[in-house]
């Protein structure tokens, strides 16, 4: 059961307004961009090309570690799903830790996530900035990592309805470049392509076995499986936005995540039945292996061009999520006054701001990359976990509060709860103890602890003068 009989939620309780500035944000994103956004949002260069290294960990067991994880995160979507249909807010997660847990928790939450959006925009853009070097020889990273910022930061800085459609036409490419991959790998496997015969279940079973590392082999693609779904948290941040923030994120939230796990977890078992999962090529690129397999023209070039889309895609929704939290924060007291400014329904010195520091971190990618670049990316290797963790206690702490006080708010309801909600958290501080096997892991994770403990401590102390000034 998924809605109450209670009188439906009103489509929009916040506001989306600065204190002192009186501008709200604009609502200018339709359906079509909501659910493909929930659809292709998770859709990463992690998917295409990251998914090798867990398949030479765990060998076929990947698909075990992608179902797996992919059942987190498709928890983890609900609990977001029903906190964002309850109350639409740009600051999503962070605005509803406020509310449950308290204001250091929504400081902590927030500013934690913009910094992980902002530096996957450096990541993103060095790594398109790569494929067109490859391309164009004669040609600089920085002059193409220059032009993505500049096109997607004016983008963003336009209207929002912008970054709807270039989010949904991303999104509808990779979603049919997945479903080409799928319908041809398919037939493959069927025997039923024209110049292949059905590897049956050799490769599978073959070469070891269905887990040939054992248990260590698969909790390792478990934790190398887990970063590929990063992106869920960016549906909800537009909902606010969206021309009915309740029904649209309801509706995305309900049609996006069996689809997701079917990409993904479909993706992996047409990798590992069509080819070893010994086959060096697959750390390459699973997907590129697997189009040369069965002779596709161009079979390389045809994945660059995918992995490009999916890398602008995560960079155009960064700039997005990232300027929206940092809007709502300022907007809620816990960032510079300054940037709350809006502008024709668009927060532009956030959109400046946190395009600025992505660029910034590009920067320092180009002079300290071994040092200050490296621990940048540690202190935001575990922030997608952080982030998860957060959700997960706030949807605990907030589903007895609406039961109680707003019952008529649930328009989409986490399942069992409060059991899955409580299974996703084990889960998520799992994952986290998973880190420490490995010392590249272990590092992230003491980093992001760092930065964690280091913005829960600033957003007490706030907390607390906060309170002081008012008594």
């Amino acid at each position: 059961m998924t809605r109450t009989d209670a009188t439906p939620a009103p489509e929009r309780e916040v506001t989306d307004t600065a204190p002192g500035h009186g501008t709200a944000l604009s609502h200018g994103l339709k359906q079509r961009h909501l659910s493909m956004i929930a659809l292709g949002g998770v859709i990463g260069a992690g998917l295409f090309v990251g998914s090798g290294t867990g398949i030479a960990a765990a060998g076929p067991g990947i698909v075990l570690a992608y179902a797996v994880s992919g059942l987190l995160v498709m928890l983890v979507m609900r609990m977001l799903g029903e906190m964002a249909a309850a109350n639409p807010a740009s600051g999503t997660f962070s605005v509803h830790a406020e509310k449950a847990i308290g204001p250091w928790a929504g400081f902590t939450a927030g500013w934690m996530f913009w910094v992980e959006l902002c530096v996957g925009i450096a990541v993103e853009a060095i790594g398109a900035a790569a494929i067109m070097v490859k391309w164009f020889p004669a040609t600089d990273s920085w002059m193409w990592v220059l032009l993505f910022m500049a096109v997607f930061c004016g983008t963003n800085l336009a209207a929002v309805g912008n970054f709807g459609e270039f989010e949904f036409w991303f999104a509808a490419l990779k979603v049919a470049a997945i479903g080409i991959f799928l319908v041809l790998g398919v037939l493959a496997i069927c025997g039923l392509l024209p110049g292949t015969d059905s590897p049956g279940s050799d490769n599978l079973t073959g070469h070891g076995g269905f887990l040939p590392n054992g248990t260590d082999g698969l909790l390792a693609g478990l934790l190398a499986s887990v970063f590929a779904y990063g992106g869920l948290e960016t549906v909800t941040i537009a909902a606010a936005e969206s021309e009915q923030p309740v029904k649209g994120v309801a509706k995305a939230v309900r049609t996006a995540m069996w689809r997701i796990a079917l990409f993904y977890v479909g993706s992996m078992l047409v990798v590992v039945t069509l080819i070893p999962w010994t086959d060096k090529s697959l750390l390459s690129g699973p997907y590129v292996a697997v189009l040369e397999y069965l002779d596709v023209p161009a079979a390389g070039q045809i994945m660059n061009v995918i992995v490009l889309i999916a890398l602008l895609s995560a960079m155009n929704a960064n700039i997005y999520g990232a300027s929206r939290m940092a809007h709502s924060l300022v907007e809620r007291g816990e960032g510079p006054r300054f940037l709350g400014k809006v502008s024709s329904g668009v927060p532009r010195r956030t959109v400046l701001a946190s395009s600025a520091f992505g660029f910034f971190a590009v920067l320092l990618s180009y002079w300290w990359p071994d040092t200050v670049f490296k621990w940048l990316l540690y202190m935001t290797g575990a922030a997608i976990l952080v982030v998860w963790g957060f959700i997960a206690v706030t949807q605990l702490m907030m589903r007895y509060r609406l039961e109680q006080e707003q019952p008529g708010r649930l328009v989409v309801r986490m399942w069992w709860f409060p059991y899955l909600t409580v299974v996703a958290l084990i889960g998520i501080l799992c994952t986290l103890g998973l880190m420490l096997r490995e010392e590249d892991t272990a590092q992230q994770l003491y980093a992001t602890g760092g930065l964690t403990l280091a913005l829960a401590l600033v957003g007490y102390l706030r907390q607390r003068a906060t309170a002081h000034r008012r008594n």
